[in-house]
């Protein structure tokens, strides 16, 4: 950060301090600031408009609602098994063990999830031994967001503030203070108008979801830049099996304009992935053919894809019927429609995405860190559920658990701390932009350079090569943001440059294939699984 001074801060219609600062509007902030504004003040930020999240991009659903037909023991095993053996079994039995209870308090809450003769309708996806996904139709992720969002913004303890994007935390090391462990004591935000200003907490939260937009091509919005990945690394947290990107095997091809991503639960229902020539060619990579986990589908189409040289495989659903496609469906027919396409009609052309961040800030399942008072739940963060591959619709799942654990924990630690007063944002010596080319420039690069050499088949070639382009566009944003003002797409290109290092650093150190992490000069899987950390220090483990 840049230098500080000691001055006071500005006197704004913000407020300088609360109890619990929660940074990101996804399931995990949102279920946090209703969590803990029974016990304090609460602020939340989001850089964008409160829905523009991966939450509400979510289709498929939340797993875990436990019938006669299943067992939680099942659902572990299935989640294991996707996990490709790194998944931290305890975190997996924990995590599971509280589905049934969260769609349930969801249901309390007025989540309106499908049902069928009175009963919730449960819906089944790749890896997924039994039918245990609840859902709202095909906006699952939607449902369940505004449904929190509207018990946090009638709740006069939680100050929303959107569009506000935060700088950097705030620790006792960086102001200096080393003869104690490194603690968050808040956090520098950027208003979308306006002076860069502090807010001091007892705790902060980090719920900032994930980092699709790393890649060219991707399921996320544009706000998933892995800033909270980014911010927590460099306030001195390691991060944890962040090569593990998870590709969705089915988004829209549709290079001429807007992309969207087409539900696993279609496969779970029953579509089909065919070529250009309708031939189901799933079977021929794995015995579970389209219900495979997706790390085996996006790899099956992307191989189908370089071997027979077109562009793109295709979804085809038409054999449901308009009436069941129109019934569970809706918003993606509706969606394909505006874009010329029928999916009761037509085979669909798709494409693997980026899709998941199953790595991220290194935690347990309550979302605690290295750095005392930050916490990290959600996406951003890694506790080991997922392993080496995330198992379908488990993802909502981990928002809403580690958001309650995290939000526990907090509550039960007695050792209170008083927000500190912090230092202003020092801006001396900024000069204005002349042109801002240069963001937009690194911006394309990164984003290619991550597509073209770290995507879903990797090699050692490629990845040293990556890194090595990287090193000269880090050397001109970090000589671009000391010089010039802050603005939210210089923040999120920083962000977006170092989290893109931290994933190459992490696929280099993976010397096998494992998971999502397809690297060519080590197909085998090696007999031990272990983890990748990465430590702000620059050591690796």
């Amino acid at each position: 950060m840049p230098n500080q001074t000691t001055a006071e801060q500005p006197t704004s219609h913000y407020p300088s301090s609360c109890d619990y600062l929660i940074i990101g509007s996804g399931a995990a902030g949102l279920m946090a600031a209703h969590r803990l504004a029974e016990h304090g003040s609460v602020i939340l930020v989001n850089k964008s408009d409160f829905p523009d999240s991966n939450t509400f991009q979510a289709q498929g659903g939340i797993a875990g609602f436990i019938t006669k037909d299943d067992t939680i023991e099942s659902h572990i095993q299935d989640t294991i098994k996707a996990g490709a053996g790194l998944c931290h079994e305890e975190v997996v039995a924990e995590m599971v063990e509280r589905g049934h209870e969260m769609v349930e308090e969801l249901l309390d809450l007025g989540t309106p999830f499908d049902t069928e003769n009175g009963e919730l309708h449960l819906t089944r996806e790749g890896g997924h031994s039994h039918r245990r996904i609840a859902h709202v139709q095909d906006s699952t992720g939607k449902a369940i967001g505004e449904t929190l969002l509207k018990h946090v913004q009638q709740n006069p303890d939680i100050t929303c503030l959107q569009r506000h994007m935060v700088v950097d935390f705030i620790t006792t090391h960086k102001l200096g203070i080393f003869h104690q462990q490194n603690r968050c004591l808040g956090a520098y935000i950027l208003p979308e108008d306006g002076e860069v200003f502090s807010i001091a907490a007892k705790h902060v939260i980090l719920a900032t979801g994930g980092a699709g937009k790393v890649y060219m091509y991707t399921s996320n919005p544009h706000a998933a830049t892995g800033d909270g990945i980014a911010m927590a690394w460099r306030a001195g947290c390691s991060v944890m099996n962040l090569e593990f990107m998870q590709f969705h095997p089915t988004c829209l091809y549709n290079p001429s304009g807007s992309t969207m991503l087409l539900t696993e639960a279609l496969r779970g229902e029953g579509a089909f992935l065919v070529d250009k020539d309708g031939r189901r060619f799933a079977f021929d990579y794995d015995e579970r053919g389209e219900l495979a986990p997706r790390d085996i589908v996006a790899r099956a189409i992307d191989h189908e894809i370089k071997k027979t040289g077109e562009d793109c495989t295709y979804l085809d659903v038409s054999h449901l019927g308009e009436d069941k496609i129109n019934a569970q469906f809706p918003n993606i027919q509706r969606r394909l429609l505006t874009m010329g396409l029928d999916m009761s009609k037509q085979p669909i052309p798709v494409v693997p995405a980026a899709h998941y961040m199953c790595g991220g800030v290194q935690t347990d399942i309550s979302g605690k860190t290295n750095i005392e008072g930050l916490s990290v739940i959600g996406e951003a963060a890694c506790t080991g559920l997922h392993g080496a591959n995330r198992l379908a619709s488990n993802s909502l799942l981990e928002c809403l658990v580690m958001a309650d654990k995290c939000a526990t924990r907090i509550m039960k630690n007695t050792d209170s701390h008083a927000p500190h007063t912090l230092p202003a944002w020092d801006s001396s010596g900024i000069m204005p932009e002349e042109e801002r080319v240069q963001i937009k420039q690194n911006w394309d690069e990164i984003r290619a350079i991550m597509s073209n050499y770290v995507g879903i088949v990797r090699s050692s070639k490629r990845l040293s090569s990556a890194r090595r382009r990287l090193m000269l566009i880090h050397e001109e944003i970090a000589e671009y943001y000391w010089q010039h003002p802050l603005s939210r797409s210089l923040l999120e290109l920083r962000n977006l440059a170092l989290l893109a290092d931290l994933m190459i650093r992490s696929a280099q150190q993976r010397q096998e294939s494992r998971g999502l992490h397809y690297i060519k000069n080590y197909p085998n899987q090696l007999a031990h699984a272990k983890d990748t950390i990465l430590y702000p220090q620059g050591s690796l483990s």
